[in-house]
């Protein structure tokens, strides 16, 4: 009884501690909750009219949500602006502008047809102190520059702090600056129906500005934009969905100013439409009959190739060996042709095999091979499939039990016995669609050619990747765009200012048709050789080394090619190039080299990748290029380059160094499939030579990267 006394005692002693433990744990988890909904509760994000988180004129310190991108046009008398947006980082975003002024013809190219007078920039704001930082009761707090590169017409710094009372649905900022933003400046905003459900009128928010702006004293101001009558703007915005934002404010105490803008979240979006038309993951019917009487090698092997070509994946090699722990072992080679993710590639390999995975079969080795390259492999015990199937194991748990690792050569005949082979598809049929744009041109500002790019890919013996690619440009307005800069020509060797001509045409050109064959040499060391066309420019031979061993976030390779300038129209190479003295252009002798010593890192916490090269460029100056990317878990890549060589070409009186923008969107984006098809988009501060680069192929860091590492965090 004593005992029985004891025991029910300490049961109560216990439960009371457990229900403390508990009820102090939801306690902890209602803090936590109520601590990130006051973090993500926020007054809708204003961009102004530079497209930049602000007001109309001025800067504010808020950021907008990682990834989200937008594009725009503002109307400020007396000039009409163009901009794109992108938030890079949490702490960083990054705009160009384009900038017309009004009824000031350009002073050199006026005449030509260029009309009014405009001016490219960029501008950077950095993130000092945000509200996710902990510190409820400070504002938050950025620096900012305006118009940094280039004639900086605009050019401005600033430090501005911005601070939110949700309680009041009113935001106050307060900055200042240096440059064409002078002194003290600020701004509030007052959301008055912001905890309404009625869209639009819940995000209308009413703003006003004291503008800092130095008109009068600004030497590169508009002549009708320099009188002011009142520094205090005032307006209002609002938002349609999201995604389409509309402003509306005066001016100097002058006019009238107006923009609108696209914004969208594309680094965390999955995609227009979902990937309905994907299969779902393999479940049944469960074959795990041992190889043997009832199951011949050669009913294994078609099972095999029918479930992984129902998910996407092709089965190209199959063969029963040994592992080595002398156990009976099956190793195969498949290529992903659809999928981006190699998250998703594995899940589908880990469904098929769990499922159908011989009993009597110890462990399977997977190699997955991009443009014929051995990529890396995957090795699993039976063991920790059956378990993996019975849900004794999840997904980070065989994660763990059988990681990436370097791919291993196909069993001689001697070692094993080859079930299955299946020859590589001769070719497959690819198109896209392309937009070439050109800003700057003397009978115009803006110039485009949209068409499709199209042809066929595949292997030719099982070994050379080939591809074939033409171009239909079905909308043009290039054919009045010469191919040299009237202002200011360039004075070394014309390998890329001459582009213009290769894109003339509305008949279907050849841009691309080449041979390359890929090696995996030893663990981590990898090679390429390529010769044809490589691009609508250039054609020649080329070679590539790579050391890139699995798991590391970075990589070394050298790259030589040489090349033959092709003929602006149809098959034939020249050995003769155009170089200006002065306005005085002659032809010399070319033939084409390059060669370099590539260095890639990648910092994956933050989703960025740096690549550099040091060598000789196509124009022979010598130098380096720097990249700089962020990438995105929707697949979306954003990056800025920068070239620093030894060229010495003159723009506008300063000297010139190659550098620019591109991004990449995934294809799949507009449909219902996973497709692991790109649309690519590069601009280029100024079409120039120096550090300019022949294409040769698909390069290898790129290849194994995307194979391997493109799945989000």
């Amino acid at each position: 009884m004593v005992i029985k006394t004891l025991l029910l005692a300490l049961l109560v002693v216990f439960s009371l501690y457990g229900e403390e433990d508990v009820s102090q744990l939801f306690k902890d988890l209602t803090l936590v909750n109520e601590v990130n909904k006051e973090i993500e509760d926020t007054l809708p994000f204003h961009y102004n009219y530079s497209l930049m988180g602000g007001y109309f004129l001025m800067p504010s310190a808020r950021m907008n949500k990682v990834g989200t991108a937008a594009v725009g046009f503002a109307y400020v008398p007396p000039y009409r602006n163009y901009a794109a947006t992108i938030q890079a980082l949490e702490r960083l975003e990054f705009g160009i502008n384009y900038t017309t002024y009004l009824g000031v013809p350009d002073p050199a190219m006026g005449s030509m047809g260029f009309g009014d007078f405009t001016d490219r920039g960029a501008n950077l704001k950095i993130a000092l102190l945000q509200k996710s930082d902990g510190f409820p009761y400070f504002p938050e707090i950025a620096v900012g520059l305006e118009d940094f590169y280039g004639t900086k017409r605009f050019h401005a710094f600033y430090v501005v702090g911005t601070k939110e009372v949700l309680d009041w649905n009113l935001e106050a900022t307060l900055g200042w600056g240096k440059g064409r933003i002078k002194g003290f400046f600020g701004g509030l905003g007052w959301t008055p129906f912001r905890n309404y459900k009625v869209p639009i009128l819940n995000r209308v928010t009413l703003l006003g500005e004291w503008d800092a702006t130095d008109y009068e004293n600004h030497h590169f101001e508009h002549p009708k934009g320099r009188k002011v009558k009142n520094r205090v703007n005032i307006g209002l915005t609002t938002s349609v969905f999201d995604l389409l934002q509309l402003s509306v404010s005066t001016i100097r105490g002058k006019k009238i100013a107006a923009s609108a803008s696209l914004n969208y979240n594309i680094g965390d979006t999955k995609g227009f439409f979902p990937k309905v038309d994907d299969p779902p993951y393999y479940r049944s019917p469960i074959d795990i009959e041992p190889v043997g009487y009832l199951r011949s090698e050669k009913e294994l092997s078609h099972e095999m190739a029918f479930a992984f070509a129902e998910q996407g994946l092709n089965l190209y090699r199959l063969y029963i060996t040994t592992d080595e722990n002398k156990g009976r072992s099956l190793w195969m080679k498949m290529i992903n042709n659809r999928y981006r993710e190699e998250r998703d590639v594995k899940r589908r390999i880990e469904s098929i095999l769990s499922a159908m995975a011989p009993s009597n079969i110890d462990s399977i080795a997977v190699v997955v091979e991009a443009d014929g390259i051995p990529s890396y492999e995957y090795r699993f015990r039976t063991v920790d499939l059956v378990r993996f199937r019975k849900g004794k194991v999840g997904d980070y748990e065989l994660e763990t039990l059988s990681p990436m690792r370097e791919p291993s050569r196909p069993p001689n005949s001697f070692e094993g016995t080859l079930l299955y082979h299946r020859s590589k598809a001769i070719w497959t049929f690819n198109i896209r669609p392309r937009l070439l744009t050109y800003f700057g041109s003397a009978t115009g500002k803006f110039k485009y050619s949209a068409g499709i790019v199209a042809g066929p890919e595949g292997y030719l013996f099982d070994q050379f990747y080939y591809k074939i690619q033409g171009a239909y440009n079905a909308f043009s307005s290039l054919s009045d765009v010469g191919d040299m800069d009237m202002l200011n020509p360039s004075q070394i060797l014309n390998v890329r200012s001459d582009s213009i001509k290769y894109f003339q045409t509305n008949t279907i050109s050849l841009e691309e048709a080449y041979v390359q064959r890929g090696f995996y040499l030893k663990k981590g060391w990898y090679g390429r050789c390529a010769v044809g066309y490589f691009e609508p420019a250039y054609a020649g031979i080329a070679a590539e080394f790579l050391y890139y061993p699995i798991g590391s976030n970075w990589g070394i390779g050298v790259e030589a090619a040489g090349v033959l300038k092709r003929k602006y129209h149809g098959f034939g190479f020249t050995t003769k190039i155009r170089k200006f003295n002065g306005f005085d252009p002659k032809f010399v002798h070319f033939i084409g080299y390059q060669y370099f010593l590539d260095f890639y890192y990648e910092i994956k916490p933050l989703q960025l990748d740096f690549k550099v090269s040091l060598g000789k460029f196509l124009a022979r100056d010598v130098g380096a290029r720097f990249e700089l990317g962020r990438y995105f878990s929707s697949g979306f890549r954003f990056s800025v380059w920068y070239s620093l060589t030894s060229a010495h070409d003159t723009v506008n009186g300063s000297r010139y160094r190659d550098k620019g923008v591109s991004f990449m969107i995934p294809f799949d984006f507009f449909l219902k499939k996973s497709s692991r098809t790109y649309i690519p988009y590069a601009l280029s501060v100024w079409l120039r030579d120096t550090g300019a680069r022949a294409a040769t192929g698909k390069r290898l860091y790129k290849t194994l990267h995307d194979e391997r590492d493109n799945s989000p965090p």
